[in-house]
């Protein structure tokens, strides 16, 4: 057995070499760019399934991707009600109404100095609540099923996108507000034309970091009270029957949920923010 640990060893030092020979002399390259995450990831799911053969790891404690993809291919549909409770009911109606919230309220502190000193100490307050404090008593006000969770959602995601979005109305220069202010600018064109293009590389920082707190926030609440389907649900299920596999499968899925769901903010950002230097190669 331990022969098979050597032999996944021997494969990831091969992967290794190969992802230093790529980025050395390819460093600009489309296809190195995507063949260098592919064979690090590959390379360590080979080590990981090497050291569970080879070591015999109970799969209680640690399961082999193997045992974790078979698992996978028994339950697409329990994966899929899990992924439409969790992600699409769940986390995602959560963040577009949190988001959407934080950007109208963003341009209303922005107008008004009350508001800057009245909510903004309140709202730091609030966003240093933790998932755990509020997500039960979310539970309580709106019942078990995914309003609840998206609930827990906008509070969690709601304050990142607005200090993002506030610090981004601000960032726009001086002297081109003066500029705008001389040709008598009303503040809703000031808004549209100059401040609100400055603010879209704060805004999709703000979003990407939500994409990953929305993911996290919804499935810790579920873990407070949830009907008999969703990913939080289903892994504290399975935990407690030793179902390790299955617990992986729902995390294999949030993984790739959490990562396409950051993409498709990343190419929206690159599509809205061509101008920005930073998307500038």
């Amino acid at each position: 057995m331990m022969g098979i640990f050597l032999a996944a060893v021997a494969f990831w030092a091969v992967t290794v070499g190969l992802n230093l020979l790529i980025a050395r002399k390819w460093p600009t390259q489309r296809w190195a760019r995507l063949m260098v995450p592919t064979l690090f990831g590959l390379g360590l799911i080979v080590l990981w399934e090497g050291a569970v053969r080879g070591f015999a790891i109970n799969p209680v404690i640690l399961p082999a991707p193997s045992q974790i993809a078979q698992r996978f291919g028994e339950v697409p549909h329990i994966l899929w009600v899990d992924f439409q409770q969790t992600i699409l009911k769940g986390a995602l109606s959560g963040y577009i109404m949190g988001c959407s919230a934080a950007v109208l309220l963003a341009i209303g502190i922005d107008r008004s100095v009350f508001l800057q000193r009245g909510l903004l100490p309140l709202g730091n307050f609030v966003a240093a609540l933790p998932i755990v404090g509020i997500a039960p008593i979310f539970v309580m006000w709106f019942g078990f099923d995914w309003q609840s969770k998206a609930a827990v959602v906008i509070v969690t995601v709601f304050f990142p996108v607005l200090i993002n979005m506030m610090a981004g109305l601000r960032a726009s220069d001086p002297l081109a507000r003066d500029l705008m202010a001389s040709y008598s600018a009303s503040y809703a064109q000031t808004l549209a034309k100059l401040r609100l293009p400055a603010a879209m590389p704060f805004l999709f920082n703000g979003l990407k970091i939500a994409t990953t707190l929305a993911l996290i926030a919804a499935i810790v609440a579920e873990f407070f009270g949830s009907p008999t389907r969703g990913m939080g649900f289903r892994i504290s299920t399975a935990v407690g029957q030793l179902d390790m596999p299955l617990v992986w499968a729902e995390i294999v899925v949030a993984a790739l949920s959490g990562t396409g769901f950051y993409g498709l903010i990343t190419l929206l950002e690159k599509t809205l923010t061509f101008w920005h230097p930073s998307q500038r190669g």
